[in-house]
Parts: C-alpha cells; sequence; structure tokens
C-alpha cells in the first residue's frame, strides 16, 4: 500500500511516497517556483537517488505532471505506474467548523475547502488546486484532505470565542481555529508511546517552534487550547509574526502614522518577530550568531521568544490542570538545545527540570529530562507527512 502525501503551496509543491507496510519513505521531494522563471524539481529517493530538473512548470498541473515523471523514472523512480499509489493524501491548511476530522473528499468537501478560502486565502486555493490536478491525474484514486485546524476543533467555546458581539462569531464565524494541527497530533501520540502511557491517561504541552510558532494544550489526546488564533499571526512571537499584541495599536497605527490597514497587516505578518525586533533576520540561528557576537537587539529577540513561549507554558499548565509531559518539535524546538533551555529556566516549580548535557547534544528524537523529573521533557521531529499517510490510510483501508 503505497500513500503519496502532497503539500501545495501557492508556488510550490512538497510531496513524499510512502510504503505504509512498514511506513518507509520511498521518495520524496519538493517542487519551487511553479509559474515563475527558473521552476525546478527536485526528488531524493530511500537508496539516494536524486531526479533534479529545471524547467518551466506553468501551474500547479504541470508540477504534478513533473512530479508523476520523477516517480516512475526509468532510472530515479521509485514506481513503474501510477496505479501502484493506492491513495493521496493532501494538506489543507484550514478546516474551518465544518471538519474536526480528516476525510474522503468529494464534491461537497471540496466545496467547503473553497468556501474556508477566505479564512486562508494564501493556502486553501492552492490546496484545492493541488487536489483537483491530482483527480484528473490519477482518476479513480481516492484522495483524502487533511486539515491541520482539524485536531483543535475539540476545543471548548469558552477557549475558540473571542469576547467581541457575538453576532460576529455567527455570521463570520469569527474564533479561534488554531493551526499545525497535524504536527500537533503527531508529537504528542508520539510522546505517549515514547513515556510508556495511554495518551488517555496525560496532560502535554506540546510546542511546534519554527519560523511560525505554536503552543497546544492536550489533554486525553485532545487538543483543548492553542496559541494561533482567527489567523496564524496570534501567539508567541516568530520569525516575522508579532504574535500577541493589543490590537489597538492597529488603529493608533492608522491614526499616527497613516497607515493603512494592508501595510499594518504586511508589517505584523512580514516584518515583524524575530526580524522587527532584531534587525538583523528571521532566521534563528542568525540571531543567536548575532547575539554571540555582544548585538544587544538580537539578544533582545532571544529573550522575548522564549518569555513568550514560558508564559505559554504556565497558562497551558493551569488550563490543564498539571502537565505530565511537554513536547519540543519543529526546526527551532528540535535543534536549538539553548532555545530549550531558555524556555523552561527556573521552571523547577513545576516539576520541570532538564539535563543540560542531554537537552544541548539532542538533535533528534530525546528525553532531555533530568533523573527523577516529574514533567518530562521530549524533543521529537514532528512527521506531517507521515501522519497525513496514517490519516489516509485509516479512512481508506482502516486502522489495522
Amino acid at each position: 500500500m503505497k500513500i503519496l502525501v502532497i503539500n501545495a503551496g501557492s508556488s510550490s509543491l512538497k510531496y513524499q511516497l510512502i510504503d505504509m507496510a512498514n511506513e518507509n519513505v520511498l521518495a520524496k521531494g519538493l517542487v519551487e517556483r511553479i509559474g515563475l522563471e527558473g521552476s525546478r524539481i527536485k526528488q531524493t529517493t530511500a537508496d539516494d537517488k536524486v531526479f533534479d530538473i529545471t524547467t518551466e512548470m506553468k501551474d500547479h498541473e504541470a508540477a504534478v505532471e513533473m512530479v508523476k515523471k520523477a516517480l516512475m523514472d526509468e532510472e530515479l523512480g521509485v514506481i513503474s505506474s501510477l496505479e501502484e499509489i493506492t491513495a493521496v493524501g493532501h494538506r489543507v491548511v484550514h478546516g474551518g467548523e465544518q471538519f474536526s476530522s480528516s476525510v474522503v473528499i468529494n464534491e461537497e468537501v471540496k466545496e467547503a475547502i473553497k468556501e474556508c478560502a477566505k479564512l486562508a486565502p494564501l493556502h486553501n486555493p492552492p490546496n484545492l488546486k493541488a487536489i483537483e490536478v491530482c483527480e484528473e491525474a490519477m482518476p479513480g484514486v481516492p484522495m483524502v484532505a487533511v486539515f491541520d485546524t482539524a485536531f483543535h476543533q475539540g476545543m471548548p467555546s469558552y477557549a475558540y470565542l473571542y469576547a467581541l458581539p457575538y453576532e460576529l462569531y455567527e455570521k463570520n464565524r469569527i474564533r479561534k481555529y488554531g493551526f499545525h494541527g497535524t504536527s500537533h497530533k503527531y508529537v504528542a501520540y508520539r510522546a505517549a508511546e515514547i513515556v510508556g502511557k495511554p495518551i488517555e491517561e496525560l496532560k502535554i504541552i506540546s510546542c511546534h517552534l519554527g519560523n511560525g510558532a505554536s503552543l497546544a494544550a492536550i489533554d486525553k489526546g485532545v487538543s483543548i487550547d492553542t496559541s494561533m488564533g482567527f489567523t496564524p499571526l496570534m501567539g508567541v512571537v516568530m520569525g516575522t509574526r508579532s504574535g500577541m499584541i493589543d490590537p489597538a495599536i492597529v488603529t493608533y497605527l492608522v491614526e499616527n502614522e497613516n497607515m493603512s490597514v494592508a501595510q499594518i497587516n504586511n508589517m505584523m505578518n512580514k516584518e515583524s518577530g524575530m526580524l522587527g525586533i532584531s534587525g538583523v533576520s528571521s532566521d534563528f540561528r542568525d540571531v543567536a550568531e548575532a547575539a554571540k557576537e555582544g548585538n544587544a537587539r538580537a539578544q533582545l529577540a532571544l529573550d522575548m521568544f522564549a518569555y513568550s513561549i514560558k508564559k505559554y507554558i504556565g497558562l497551558y499548565t493551569a488550563v490543564l490542570g498539571g502537565v505530565d509531559v511537554i513536547v519540543f518539535t519543529a526546526g527551532v524546538g528540535e535543534n536549538s538545545g539553548f532555545v530549550r533551555g531558555k524556555i523552561l529556566e527556573n521552571m523547577e516549580y513545576l516539576g520541570v527540570a532538564i539535563d543540560s548535557e542531554k537537552n544541548m547534544a539532542a538533535r533528534s528524537e530525546a528525553n532531555v529530562s533530568a533523573e527523577g523529573a516529574k514533567v518530562q521533557t521530549l524533543v521529537v521531529p514532528t512527521n506531517e507527512e507521515l501522519m497525513i499517510a496514517r490519516e489516509t490510510k485509516a479512512l481508506i483501508y482502516g486502522s489495522s
């Protein structure tokens, strides 16, 4: 059983072909600069064969054709026919309130994804386009939509509603949705396996820390709160996003700096966060290097990032009524022992204690807790593609 996982952006398409008999990745690739000059596809197989071509790909249809070509290449491919692909799992960013779990795609589902495009205008349209192109390219092959927002649909209304006039929720569904749900779900379930307890017995705080960052409070396997909100702008300090700010700053900037709403939106999403504070970069590695060299603003950016996450860990510990496991994942969460250590500094009162040597050495799956720590602190590399493949398999073939 071979499942193709598709993650389509506006000008890119990431994919993996996974053999679900053993969950081995047969091939993974990236198509970039779709519709732009210099379009390129690069695919790597399990036995390190590389398919790397720069050629014009004017749209997603052309991109999917190149994916097919790469997968079936006589020398560098991994399958001889598309018939070997038994299902396709698609990452879809926004499922709104319609979807609390993954679903087999039909016309009704596609219409709902299209409707949710107003909530995710940069993501849902290319997600839907990839679905339609794959349906044409592989007629009869079942397709599954796995939503970033679905895992957070277990939040109670008092956690996801904003204290705005209720009519705005009724009319426009303005509420917290949360994102990174596939990642949070994967690392939470993997964390339960690592500590050797059923997830139904655990209170977990998962920290997905990359250029985009979010935390989730997970009780008995259900996300009951998460830091991102109506959009991914909400929550902790991020690479270029401001995270949580006083909303009145928007009207202040309109009135006192003559900024348009579009300018402010661009600033908060693309010019703020680590980049805006440090003035150096949105890349945490660059900021950390600058801080080591004595750049005070770079150090301030790191301090603000860690502080914002520490606050959410405290908040979610209160919401959960305690915490059993804290999990770090994604680029920064997986690779920066310095950042993990700074976030968890002086949190012994919660039962959190990490082994400094283990923490600084961890670059892959690891338990970095100090001996005797009440709270287990884990580093778990996220694997959203595998989670999408598992969800697809479960829907099409059952969970066995």
